[in-house]
């Protein structure tokens, strides 16, 4: 493992670390003096994982899981739970559809690659796209962003403030504009430039859900017309720190977009990371990227095994 791998791992641990010590102290709890898996363990370790926001369908999961297990092999101490738990959570996240993402410097299926990014106002979808924006541009790819959030005020401005620190550029025409004449023009760019990836930035508004997904079709619609197989992905944006309230924003949004994956930011500021393992399990759609921290670096690909480890691993 090189030293970036054990970096990443490092800020992993760190970002997950209200989580990861939470849980680790409640199960330490629950554990001392016990011999075996029994109803009261059983009760407490499930309320443990719902106080996390793991969720109660995943949670229940997981408590069966360990039930079955219980009836076959012999639990006599912490860390054998600790492990029985690892390869349950990781066993519910394989049944999850998809892989995580193919890393940065991997060559992309299609060029110009674009991917859609959604999500509500507040969850961190602006620095989710700068964040992308700078990975890619680091693996050597070239990247633009759309501006197509013209309807918040000042969101281009505040996105171009995050393209020039990625040193990436951005296309845009400002408040009001229309949203799908702006990926036109981003995509025409990206071919004309020979670019590799166009992000496209998109209106957060939930309020008026009919004609949100009527500017998302129309943006799609646009898309197409430069690239037929665009946009290649869509990826929704959840605030973590909101705990199953991310859960009810991902179905209202997969009811009228064809998602493709997940990102889940800010789960840094909170003891309640559990969020992503109910996320993954209850949509059905991978996770595929997480934000533990505020810098470029605190952005990661989801990697379930390193993610299990980071919140359940001694």
């Amino acid at each position: 493992m090189g030293f970036f791998d054990k970096f990443k791992i490092s800020r992993l641990k760190e970002g997950l670390g209200k989580t990861r010590d939470t849980l680790r102290e409640k199960l330490t709890f629950i554990t001392q003096g016990k011999t075996e898996i029994d109803d009261e363990f059983l009760e407490e370790l499930e309320n443990i994982l719902v106080a996390a926001d793991v969720g109660v369908e995943t949670t229940l999961g997981i408590v069966d899981a360990i039930t079955e297990r219980a009836k076959r092999e012999t639990y006599r101490s912490e860390e054998e739970l600790n492990r029985m738990l690892m390869e349950e959570i990781q066993e519910m996240l394989r049944e999850t559809a998809g892989e995580h993402p193919i890393d940065f410097e991997a060559a992309l299926p299609a060029k110009p690659y674009v991917i859609l990014i959604v999500g509500v106002n507040g969850a961190g979808k602006t620095t989710s796209i700068a964040k992308l924006a700078h990975h890619y541009e680091k693996a050597g790819k070239k990247v633009i962003i759309a501006a197509a959030d013209t309807f918040r005020a000042a969101a281009y401005e505040q996105l171009k403030i995050w393209a020039d620190r990625a040193g990436v550029p951005i296309i845009g025409q400002g408040q009001g504009a229309d949203p799908a004449s702006v990926v036109f023009d981003a995509v025409s760019a990206a071919i004309a430039r020979d670019s590799d990836v166009v992000l496209v930035d998109t209106a957060g508004r939930l309020h008026n859900k009919s004609h949100l997904m009527e500017e998302l079709a129309k943006i799609m619609r646009v898309a197409k017309k430069k690239i037929p197989e665009a946009p290649h992905e869509v990826l929704l944006v959840l605030d973590g720190t909101t705990g199953q309230n991310a859960v009810a924003q991902a179905r209202e949004f997969t009811k009228f977009v064809n998602v493709t994956g997940l990102v889940v930011t800010k789960l840094d500021g909170t003891s309640k990371g559990g969020i992503v393992l109910s996320i993954s399990r209850e949509l059905n759609l991978p996770v595929k990227y997480i934000g533990v921290g505020e810098k470029i670096d605190d952005f990661q690909l989801f990697d379930r095994g390193k993610f299990v480890e980071a919140l359940l691993g001694r």
